[in-house]
């Protein structure tokens, strides 16, 4: 395993799956960028809050890292994502419902710390998981 596919492992176990969120100031760096589907998230501060937000509201959240391609100073991955929806923290009640998705990530890093970060982040696909949006209609031509 590389440099970058064992940080960007821990990156997701640490801070996302087991919740560690003092691992966010020693993975990214201080001025880190978040550009997800909410906006952007600039620093880390703003990030763990964004982290401990998530996690509230999936508190089994558990992403998997997958394909990890690198290119000098840029990084693209997928992200398998499951959990079950119980808590508010996504700003709507709990569904009590469980979820799967795949995410495409890009990455800029540099001396084993984060500093961007590009994802959807699976969303769509989530919340009609979630009954939250409805599934999208099939067309026959």
């Amino acid at each position: 395993m590389t440099d970058v596919q064992s940080m960007l492992h821990r990156v997701f176990d640490e801070v996302i799956n087991r919740g560690k969120l003092e691992a966010v100031d020693e993975l990214f760096e201080e001025d880190f960028v978040d550009h997800g589907p909410a906006g952007d998230v600039h620093g880390r501060e703003a990030f763990k809050a964004v982290v401990g937000q998530w996690r509230s509201a999936v508190p089994d959240v558990h992403c998997e890292v997958e394909n990890v391609i690198v290119d000098g100073d840029r990084a693209a991955w997928l992200v398998r994502t499951t959990g079950t929806h119980t808590g508010e923290g996504l700003g709507f009640p709990a569904t009590n419902r469980r979820f799967e998705t795949v995410s495409a990530n890009l990455g800029r890093l540099a001396d084993g710390r984060v500093i961007e970060h590009w994802s959807e982040q699976g969303m769509l696909p989530m919340l009609i998981q979630l009954g939250v949006l409805p599934a999208p209609v099939s067309v026959d031509r």
